[in-house]
């Protein structure tokens, strides 16, 4: 595998930005582990989102994610969107917009990247669980698949609940200034209730969350909403809090679950 820590423009977001990019490497003689790559000439990718206190470094840190994807033949993209839950901020800058339109033009114009539906998943942990369902909702055209991992997936309820004081109330009133986003592309419940869920439109999602984390119920807000729809949705839960031991294991999982052709 090549890991690789990208620097680059955004017209987006009108500055520099970056992320850490993760590619397949065909390995005869590497010792401890071995390495595969797809016959096609371009890579099935995994964006893999980063959760609110983190950036885009933080999966390679504190997981062995680069092992974990080693024999999958799998691209791993990994971009940096700081306290944004992927969103156009009403009072910063434009993430939801580099996320969604800019980045994957970019990433695969530096990198043999599939463009195909069935070669793209997106995955993410916290606010990048939110982040991964946000855009598989609003552009299911785009992913075979989708994993949220503790993620904050009833955001109407978190934002007027324990997020209305200390630390996170400043950083959505950076993003939603003084709106209610229930009913509006940034409310995974409305998303839910407005789409076409055919298999052939619809991306599979995986979600699963600790019975002891703090984004416990809001898991279950959706899993329950998702009952209502057609969702194509496995849920995992069980023991387990918000913390990299937990998040390590379950990308493990997700990656064995993808759908890689």
């Amino acid at each position: 595998m090549a890991l690789i820590q990208c620097n680059f423009y955004s017209d987006v977001l009108m500055m520099s930005t970056s992320m850490s990019v993760i590619l397949p490497q065909q390995t005869l003689t590497q010792i401890g582990m071995s390495s595969q790559r797809k016959e096609q000439k371009l890579h099935p990718t995994l964006f893999l989102l980063h959760g609110f206190s983190d950036d885009e470094t933080t999966w390679v840190r504190r997981t062995s994610i680069e092992r974990y994807a080693a024999n999958l033949g799998l691209a791993i993209v990994m971009p940096n969107v700081h306290h944004s839950f992927y969103s156009d901020m009403v009072y910063g800058n434009r993430y939801w917009t580099f996320l969604s339109e800019e980045l994957p033009a970019i990433a695969r114009s530096f990198f043999p990247l599939s463009d195909d539906r069935e070669d793209n998943f997106v995955a993410g942990l916290s606010m990048g669980g939110y982040g991964a369902f946000k855009w598989a909702l609003r552009h299911p055209e785009r992913f075979a698949a989708a994993a949220s991992l503790s993620g904050a997936l009833d955001m109407v309820s978190f934002i007027k609940g324990q997020a209305n004081e200390g630390a996170f109330k400043r950083v959505f009133e950076l993003i939603y200034g003084d709106a209610d986003i229930t009913g509006t592309e940034d409310d995974l419940l409305w998303l839910l209730k407005r789409g076409d869920y055919s298999k052939e439109l619809a991306p599979k999602f995986y979600q699963c969350c600790g019975t002891d984390d703090f984004l416990y119920q809001d898991n279950l807000s959706f899993r329950d909403a998702s009952k209502q729809t057609g969702l194509d949705l496995l849920y995992d839960e069980g023991p387990g809090n918000h913390s990299w031991d937990y998040w390590d294991a379950k990308i493990q999982d997700v990656l064995k679950w993808l759908p890689i052709r």
